[in-house]
């Protein structure tokens, strides 16, 4: 379900972005979603600690349905937004609760089985969501779509809820007790944390760059850093850990390439509905192949490669340069008359590529780092990981919509269609209007989704390969201290954070 609210919207956004007058918010859609799923990521098992993961789930699925219940009444794209962003905080909870709830419940022979299924679990909603929205939106209307998930949520709860043991320990923990752990969180770590990230990803994501807004986001980076490791008695991001270069190096290079992959995962739908006329819902239905490959990809080389502890250090920077490549190959066949079969194993060819990627990306960097940090070490790089969804719809999103802004006013202008700024507009943020057009403005609209497609996939493949010299700087000796042998503690703590990427990827 948590997976699904993302890919859903890729099907579906003309129809809102048309009755909510809200054609240049589009890449907020997501956004406001994924920003608030990434803010409660630092603190998420904290929460878990406080209430027991019975009542933090209890909590945030109710919170979930009540945002749905707002998106899908929504009139305005202000009160839509809001909806998003409730929906967001509640689905935060699912995917630390189920991990917890996987390592607490589970023997550790079987974890890995548990870990495999919640992984394909997360895999199967990116890839089913736009499906299933793409084909109901035309028979149900949008606002069908999110209020008819609430009863599904609130079974799932309740079933869990049955299922899931008290915990008498933490169940009885006095008032007294819950006060002083919820003291302990780092709220102004959180607070300044969450702010850097809305004003970089506002900026970013909008139509036209302000600078301002940039200052100010790298004005709280700073205020996050000094809080971090000079004031915060529990930090978000232990101060030992931002000093590492292979934690950093690793967790920046992580998100440059996730940044990449989303924005595949976003526009895919597009190319096919906007380019190719296809219906939302078979447009949706060009995620399962990139979503199989990312899902192959991650558990061959789980399986049959990393079998031991040490440095993965060729085998990384090598997948980041595939990856630039098969990122590459995508780009060039965003066309009319590109071969579908070709394109189709292009997109499997890059989630396998980003799947085994980051297995290795994560293997090396345990190689880097003690044993006794990497209970640090994972979650770290995980939030990193959680950042890539909404850079991914910020950035992605704002290139697209200020290329293809350009592309169609001087497309428009270059027939002797100056002032077609209302259609633009609604171009903007429907796709499927391009196919209701005739003639040379039919055309003009192709061809700017074409070119802005392309541009988009192609400034991918360019931040790609940023963050392959970037990976490369991790290095490749491991502390001295370091035995080279993880035990089973970090053999479970690996497969719990590999199983993470789903959610994020």
């Amino acid at each position: 379900m948590a997976e699904l609210h993302v890919s859903l919207m890729t099907t579906i956004q003309s129809p809102i972005a048309e009755e909510l007058n809200a054609s240049s918010e589009v890449t907020w859609f997501n956004a406001a979603y994924l920003i608030a799923v990434t803010s409660l990521t630092p603190i998420s098992g904290k929460l878990c600690q406080i209430f027991t993961p019975r009542v933090y789930l209890f909590v945030s699925i109710i919170v979930q349905a009540v945002g749905l219940l707002i998106t899908s009444g929504a009139h305005n794209i202000a009160t839509f937004l809001t909806g998003r962003a409730v929906c967001g905080i509640g689905s935060a909870a699912v995917t630390p609760v189920s991990f917890i709830l996987v390592t607490a419940l589970v023997p550790p022979p079987r974890r890995g089985l548990f870990f495999g299924l919640i992984n394909t679990g997360y895999t199967s909603g990116l890839a089913c969501g736009a499906i299933i929205a793409g084909a109901l939106e035309p028979r149900l209307g949008w606002r069908a779509i999110f209020w008819m998930q609430i009863p599904f949520s609130v079974a799932a709860v309740s079933v869990a809820l049955a299922m899931i043991p008290r915990d008498e320990k933490t169940d009885t923990t006095g008032e007294e007790s819950i006060r002083t752990k919820l003291a302990r969180i780092d709220f102004f770590g959180v607070l300044t944390l969450v702010t850097t990230l809305i004003l970089l990803l506002y900026t970013l994501s909008a139509t036209k760059i302000d600078l301002r807004a940039v200052f100010l986001s790298i004005g709280m980076l700073i205020l996050f850093i000094l809080v971090e490791s000079r004031w915060a008695a529990d930090p978000i991001v232990p101060p030992s850990v931002m000093r590492s270069r292979a934690n950093v190096f690793s967790g920046i290079a992580t998100v440059g390439v996730m940044t990449a992959r989303w924005g595949v995962l976003f526009y895919t739908p597009v190319y096919a509905i906007a380019v190719r006329g296809w219906l939302p819902s078979a447009a949706g239905a060009l995620l399962v192949p990139t979503n199989a490959g990312f899902a192959l990809g991650g558990l061959i080389v789980g399986w049959l490669h990393i079998r031991r502890a040490g440095s993965f250090y060729l085998p990384t920077v090598v997948s980041f340069v595939l990856f630039v490549v098969v990122h590459f190959g995508v780009s060039q066949l965003v066309t009319t008359e590109s071969p579908l079969w070709l394109f189709i194993i292009a997109l499997f060819l890059n989630g396998f590529v980003v799947g085994a990627l980051l297995v290795y990306s994560l293997a090396h960097l345990l190689h880097l780092t003690l044993p006794s940090q990497h209970v640090i070490v994972i979650p770290f790089n995980a939030t990193f990981r959680s950042f890539s969804g909404s850079f991914g719809a910020a950035i992605t999103g704002g290139y697209f919509l200020r290329t293809l802004s350009r592309n169609l006013h001087s497309g428009f202008k270059a027939i002797g269609m100056p002032h077609n700024g209302e259609l633009v507009r609604r171009l903007l943020g429907s796709p499927q209007l391009v196919q209701r057009l005739n003639g040379d403005e039919k055309q003009v609209a192709i061809d700017a989704y074409t070119a802005a497609l392309k541009a988009t996939f192609l400034g991918g493949v360019g931040l790609a390969i940023v963050m392959t010299a970037v990976q490369a700087g991790v290095g490749w000796v491991a502390p001295e201290e370091d035995s080279h042998k993880l035990g089973r503690d970090d053999s479970d703590a690996i497969t719990q954070v590999l199983s993470r990427e789903a959610a994020t990827g």
